[in-house]
């Protein structure tokens, strides 16, 4: 059965867009039909990070008034599709509804469709929650992070949608050392299970797609998504031995 799958955060700068974007590769690659879905209606940027701005003729709102069928508005961004924000947020106020009907449509064509949903708990993160059947909800390990992660994963339970998470960025030399919190700390902390770890790494920022250890963490993610699984990346790997405690000792000076 098809999924709708909405990626949130408490604040912006956690990586979420680039987790969705992440995710939906790896779906991909497994064998998946998979549509990303672009809520953050005027500072929409999947596009960009695919590199297809140039290939939209139509949007999720020329969808939701009529101006075009939903497929029409679907861009291809090699394997998987998108379907592209409006980049006016004034001319765009679709309610939950209207986003959900949506999200429905695509759940006839795709088994997944991911919604990259807008940083805080204003209206557009209630109307991205309300159009999907489950949540992941993005952090990194800093104290403000989990503080404002801890209160979007309240408001998700309100709607009474199960919901996971992942923590982005996380250093694994200071998991080792003790100087942040660990990844058991953090979800008994939030009440919510930890469906994976991504480890620092420029060049997931940098949408690069290689077989780095973030694109590793990321497609363990994915697969725990599709099969039930809950294998959470080990981001200590290469911290530990004699080797480690060098590179840890190293990274500990930077």
């Amino acid at each position: 059965m098809a999924k709708a799958i909405v990626f949130t955060s408490g604040k912006g700068g956690v990586g979420k867009s680039t987790l969705t974007l992440g995710v939906g590769k790896a779906l991909c690659a497994l064998g998946c039909r998979v549509v990303l879905m672009d809520t953050d209606i005027g500072l929409n940027n999947l596009d960009v990070m695919l590199n297809v701005e140039k290939n939209i003729i139509y949007d999720i709102k020329d969808v939701i008034d009529g101006r075009c069928r939903l497929m029409q508005a679907l861009v291809d961004a090699g394997g998987f599709y998108l379907l592209p924000s409006s980049h006016s947020y004034e001319q765009c106020m679709a309610d939950g509804q209207s986003l959900k009907e949506v999200v429905v449509r695509l759940k006839a064509s795709f088994d997944y469709v991911l919604i990259d949903c807008p940083a805080g708990i204003e209206f557009g993160f209630h109307r991205a929650i309300s159009a999907a059947d489950e949540a992941i909800v993005v952090t990194t390990a800093h104290l403000s992070a989990l503080k404002d992660a801890s209160k979007v994963a309240s408001l998700i339970s309100s709607y009474h949608m199960p919901a996971r998470l992942v923590i982005n960025r996380v250093r694994g030399d200071m998991l080792l050392d003790g100087s942040t919190l660990s990844l058991s700390e953090i979800s008994s902390a939030m009440g919510v299970d930890v469906i994976g770890a991504v480890p620092e790494d420029d060049s997931l920022n940098l949408c690069r797609s290689n077989r780095s250890e973030g694109n590793n963490a990321i497609k363990m993610i994915a697969k725990n998504l599709h099969l039930g699984t809950d294998e959470v990346y080990d981001v200590t790997k290469k911290y530990r031995g004699l080797f480690g405690g060098i590179k840890r000792k190293l990274r500990g000076k930077v």
